[in-house]
């Protein structure tokens, strides 16, 4: 392989769970010409670039000014870098890097005539009153619970509404959990926060439910994906000619209770829930169901017909990645 001759591949949000993730699939399939682009400051997240195969890794602020006079040697834009946290206030802040950033990025992107994938989130449906399809005619009728979610819901309008959305590929990624997200604080997966609570507890701590009406303690549902066929989708619609929007999920709504159990018995012990009240910043903001509507990806790509079982997954995350000490993937 001729990396000078390669394209490359530029992945934001390359050190992040997802995007570092997605460079580790893209080195198994022989791509090792890539531009990881992160926000690294201080933190540790550079340890989930460490064993795999790029030519630079650059601050998300450089980006730009890198791209000047490399047009020709781009292949793709893969865009999954934003600020992810579902409690996150700074309205300002969420604009600047999750909005008009990707703006930005997308108008280099099209000018140029490149591959431009992007990370959209579930976020965007709200609390799924308008459903969870990603038929691009129901985009205005969404309404997002938190800001982190507008921030997406409004690239996806501003694609919509410069014609761009037969020119990209968008991905909305539901309830993604696996290796690498041992920097995300409060936002990693319950997966990972539940494993240090049963080693030192024996047991688990689920939300009571805020709407006893429809779903009991524990039966809050979502759409649980783990990363590495997060990866495998986002990577057969970089290299498919697929545009327009595209669920990235499992296209089944599953139970926190039976994620806790799943986890419970790759421990190889018996479950023990414990319930708790809600945090106040999530009780308005909090979707109870999400599920989404995999028809368009399926028939896009492989999609959810290689899906491999949510007992599986947790398993393999549990046993190969969380117990040997968070090792990398």
């Amino acid at each position: 392989m001729d990396l000078q001759s390669d394209p490359i591949i530029v992945v934001t949000g390359g050190a992040g769970m997802i995007g570092s993730c997605f460079i580790r699939y893209l080195n198994e399939q022989g791509r090792n010409n890539i531009v990881a682009v992160d926000e690294l400051g201080t933190c540790d997240k550079w340890k989930n670039l460490v064993g795999k195969r790029v030519i630079d890794v650059l601050d998300k602020d450089e980006l730009f000014w890198w791209l000047d006079g490399k047009e020709d040697q781009i292949e793709a834009i893969v865009h999954f870098g934003a600020c992810s946290s579902t409690v996150e206030r700074n309205a300002a802040y969420l604009l600047e890097n999750n909005y008009r950033y990707s703006v930005n990025l997308a108008e280099w992107a099209l000018e140029h005539n490149k591959r431009f994938v992007y990370a959209s989130s579930a976020a965007t449906y709200g609390d799924g009153a308008q459903g969870f399809s990603d038929n691009h005619d129901t985009l205005e009728t969404l309404k997002p619970l938190n800001m982190y979610g507008f921030s997406k819901h409004l690239f996806d309008l501003w694609l919509k509404n410069h014609g761009a959305l037969d020119r990209v590929a968008g991905l909305k990624f539901f309830n993604i959990f696996g290796p690498n997200e041992y920097h995300k604080g409060r936002m990693a997966s319950t997966v990972f926060h539940f494993l240090p609570q049963i080693q030192q507890t024996g047991r688990v701590k689920l939300f009571r439910s805020n709407d006893p009406q429809n779903f009991g303690d524990g039966e809050q549902c979502r759409d649980f994906l783990y990363v590495k066929d997060a990866c495998k989708m986002a990577y057969d619609l970089m290299v498919s000619e697929a545009t327009g929007i595209f669920n990235i999920g499992n296209g089944k709504g599953q139970t926190w209770n039976t994620l806790a159990h799943a986890i419970f018995e790759s421990l190889g012990k018996p479950t023990e829930i414990e319930y708790i009240d809600m945090p106040e910043d999530l009780l308005k903001t909090y979707q109870n169901y999400t599920c989404g509507d995999m028809t368009k990806t399926d028939q896009a790509i492989t999609g959810t017909k290689g899906v491999q079982p949510l007992k599986e997954t947790v398993a393999d995350y549990v046993q190969n990645h969380l117990l040997p000490g968070l090792l990398p993937w």
